[in-house]
């Protein structure tokens, strides 16, 4: 499910933008397909069907949605944004794609373009360059405007709410496996408005220790840490959150390293003010990590973006140059994974503002123990 629809004069603000980012970048047509720049900019989210759905935007006209003809009636047609073309079935959609480009030299794609549906373009088309599209959508998508944040917080409250009852032991865990605990949140994150789950991640104990363990038939037993990462769409935008509690009294030295990725999340979320760069807000995270001596065992990023999809621009890592803008909105999860013994990460996602960073999760930051 994607987006609620918006007013027109958001999408043709937002191909404006586009436009703008081509006539920069030297590129006459943009062509998305299935993926999440398609519902960005007319609200349509198309299936993954074999039948090609295909966004044509010229820099200098309007743009078509060429669309199987059988799928049409699930279009919400915005005149002024794009002229609705549906393809019948003994119709080449490729061929009359080729038609719209014109004399373009230089056509940038969608990430999410199926291989099948490039290669025949080529055919069509054997003198055009091709580019990535997300050059020219990914920097307007990274900046969420005050709807999609408002989507964001709304979402980020939802799960807020599952993980509050968790903390406070209105979850079963010991007992149960690991499948039926993520189950349980599944369900959560549909009653509390989801549309759907993304994931939920349940992992006790050692296997806590693989940061994208797949919930399996493993009983939660006394004693022992329980980490939750759980997330869904909602209303097209994207939850995710990650607490850990313990079953029992907490081992001093789960405590230990716990103590030091609390500090270390909190430095992160300080660092992700506007102008900084996302390596920096990693490496602010991870000194902590470092300088605690558990550096060997953080293994992953800092962090990712989040929005319309669950991991998009901006990346949390070193090596990513890139200034935090207003509007940015990601993850500061950092972890500690001892293989054999657990793991334990924390995670909320902020917004970069001008007054500073927001932060969207808002349940208990402490390890609790159930």
């Amino acid at each position: 499910m994607g987006p609620p629809t918006l007013d027109a004069s958001v999408y043709l603000d937002r191909l404006a933008r586009v436009r703008s980012a081509m006539d920069d970048r030297g590129v006459d047509v943009v062509m998305l397909s299935v993926g999440h720049d398609l519902p960005y900019l007319t609200g349509y989210t198309a299936m993954p069907l074999e039948r090609l759905t295909m966004l044509v935007v010229p820099r200098g006209a309007e743009a078509t949605l060429v669309i199987p003809g059988l799928e049409a009636a699930r279009v919400v047609e915005q005149p002024g944004v794009f002229e609705l073309v549906p393809w019948a079935e003994t119709q080449d959609p490729t061929e009359l794609v080729a038609d719209l480009v014109g004399g373009a030299r230089t056509i940038a794609v969608g990430d999410q373009m199926w291989a099948r549906f490039l290669v025949e373009l080529l055919h069509h088309l054997p003198d055009v360059a091709w580019t990535r599209a997300v050059d020219v959508v990914g920097a307007l998508r990274m900046s969420k405007d005050a709807v999609e944040i408002d989507a964001l917080a709304a979402a980020g409250a939802a799960v807020d709410r599952i993980a509050g009852e968790l903390q406070r032991g209105e979850i079963p865990l010991v007992g149960r496996t690991e499948a039926e605990v993520s189950a349980h949140l599944g369900r959560r994150i549909v009653e509390e408005g989801h549309q759907k789950v993304n994931f939920a991640i349940v992992a006790a104990g050692e296997n806590a220790a693989s940061p994208h363990h797949h919930a399996g038939d493993r009983v939660i037993r006394p004693d022992e840490i329980v980490l939750c990462d759980f997330g869904g769409t909602m209303d097209g935008y994207c939850s995710d959150t990650t607490r850990c509690v313990f079953t029992g009294e907490i081992a001093p030295d789960v405590a230990e390293a716990y103590a030091v990725l609390h500090a270390a999340q909190a430095a992160g979320v300080a660092a992700a003010t506007v102008g900084t760069a996302c390596e920096d807000v990693d490496r602010a995270a991870r000194a902590v990590i470092d300088g605690a001596g558990y550096g060997e065992w953080f293994i992953h990023r800092t962090g990712h973006g989040i929005g319309l999809e669950e991991h998009e621009d901006p990346y949390i890592v070193e090596g990513n140059d890139l200034p935090l803008e207003a509007g940015h909105a990601f993850s500061i999860e950092p972890g500690i994974y001892l293989p054999g013994r657990w793991g334990m990460r924390l995670e909320d996602i902020a917004v970069a503002t001008d007054d500073g960073p927001r932060s969207l999760n808002n349940s208990d930051h402490d390890l609790v123990s159930v």
